[in-house]
């Protein structure tokens, strides 16, 4: 299977997804992410996927076109954002949308916004699994 999952920033929710979907397919699959408009993978990001013993530390964030003339199974958008600016990919990757709220906006305590990322964190969790598992 290959999937590459968009993004605005490619700096929390499309870095989690393709971390989520890495852990759960294992090798033999290529998962890749990539934003709209790319900047750094946010640390916090970084912190809460540890937790979950899942290592995005290596992870780097790419620019959408980096993999424009690359074949994919499935593009998938996490943001509006990215659905509205995401490009046409060749082949005959199916295109799907799935929206979850950018934790790096949430503004609050340490702990809050740490609650909203870990918030994050598993309701990707959840989509990457039920993703893989629809059958």
């Amino acid at each position: 299977m290959n999937i590459l999952v968009l993004c605005t920033g490619n700096s929390c929710r499309s870095q989690m997804a393709e971390g989520w979907f890495r852990h759960f397919l294992g090798d033999g699959h290529r998962v890749r992410s990539a934003g709209v408009e790319p900047t750094a993978v946010n640390p916090t990001t970084i912190a809460v996927m540890a937790e979950a013993d899942i290592d995005i530390s290596q992870q780097q964030s790419e620019h959408v076109t980096t993999y424009i003339n690359d074949e994919f199974d499935h593009v998938i958008t996490v943001c509006d954002h990215a659905l509205k600016n995401c490009p046409v990919f060749p082949g005959n990757a199916q295109a799907l949308h799935h929206g979850f709220s950018d934790p790096s906006l949430f503004s609050g305590t340490e702990e809050e916004v740490l609650s909203t990322f870990r918030a994050v964190r598993d309701q990707i969790r959840d989509f990457c699994w039920e993703f893989i598992h629809k059958g």
